[in-house]
């Protein structure tokens, strides 16, 4: 399976990374090959000063090795050895009325003393960071990542809807950071679902990324916009930020394991600001998208 899934994320940066390309039309990614010392390594791509992306990665990464002291606290195991693998996309569009996205399919693995494993699972999801809010657009991303959660379980949207506006929530803004998609961890085996089960189910998700996001930035990248929409963007990136390096497991996760900093960083947006006590106008457009990630809302 670890062979499998890693292939997979391999072609599926292929893809990714070429579809983004295509619609920017001005600059390709950047690669960057990093090994880890104790074991493993991984292929950062980043795309800068587009056409229409500011900033972008698409990441993917194997490691393997012991698993960390804190891994060790987080699963509740003495020492083992473990195998993980993923692919992570945070993309940064230049016009305010196009969305950022984030993205992240991922495996794990861990061992006995033997080389037997003991434990295996799948994560990920995919979420939508709009500061223009377009109905129809959220209502298309939605409804992608519906249409291919329906082909393995009609429950899986619904759940992995939930959990991502509840994973993706702003705590000290009392604020989503988002308007979602689905978020889903430790997909283990059941009963009812083999890991092979569970491996196309991922692997369906990750393959409708282009097609949720692509029509979206091909509606909006060429809008008009102003200076104070762009302003406007940039404090909304900055809660961005604050998510990512207050809450998200991730980025928490590979700053405590000695992960590679360029990597886990690369999700942060370049030009950002944080005005004290901005506060949008009332009955403005930008009003309209803070009501909505007070209260996250059923869109399909």
């Amino acid at each position: 399976m670890k062979n499998k899934f890693y292939t997979y994320i391999q072609n599926l940066q292929e893809q990714i990374c070429k579809g983004l390309e295509d619609i920017d039309g001005g600059t390709k990614f950047r690669e960057d090959i990093w090994k880890r010392p104790e074991g493993g390594g991984g292929r950062t791509r980043v795309i800068e000063n587009g056409n229409v992306f500011e900033k972008g990665g698409v990441n993917i990464s194997a490691v393997h090795g012991k698993l960390p002291d804190t891994m060790q606290k987080m699963f509740g195991v003495g020492e083992a050895d473990f195998f993980a693998c993923g692919l992570s996309l945070v993309i940064h569009p230049k016009n305010p009325m196009v969305p950022t996205v984030h993205a992240n399919w991922r495996y794990f693995e861990m061992y006995d003393e033997k080389g037997n494993i003991i434990n295996q699972w799948f994560g990920g999801g995919q979420d939508l960071t709009p500061y223009y809010l377009f109905e129809e657009d959220a209502k298309h991303f939605h409804q992608t990542c519906k249409t291919a959660c329906d082909k393995h379980n009609p429950e899986f949207y619904p759940n992995y809807k939930k959990k991502c506006d509840e994973y993706f929530w702003n705590a000290h803004r009392f604020e989503a950071r988002g308007i979602g998609g689905l978020f889903f961890d430790y997909l283990k085996a059941t009963e009812t679902m083999k890991m092979e089960d569970w491996y196309n189910f991922v692997t369906e998700v990750g393959n409708s990324f282009l097609q949720a996001y692509v029509p979206i930035v091909e509606k909006r990248k060429d809008l008009p916009y102003s200076d104070a929409q762009r302003t406007w963007q940039e404090i909304r990136r900055g809660r961005y930020v604050e998510f990512n390096l207050v809450h998200d497991k991730g980025t928490l996760f590979g700053l405590k394991t000695n992960g590679r900093i360029e990597s886990i960083l690369m999700s942060m947006p370049p030009h950002v600001q944080w005005i004290y006590d901005h506060k949008p106008e009332i009955g403005s457009e930008e009003e309209k998208l803070i009501k909505v990630l007070e209260n996250p809302i059923e869109w399909v």
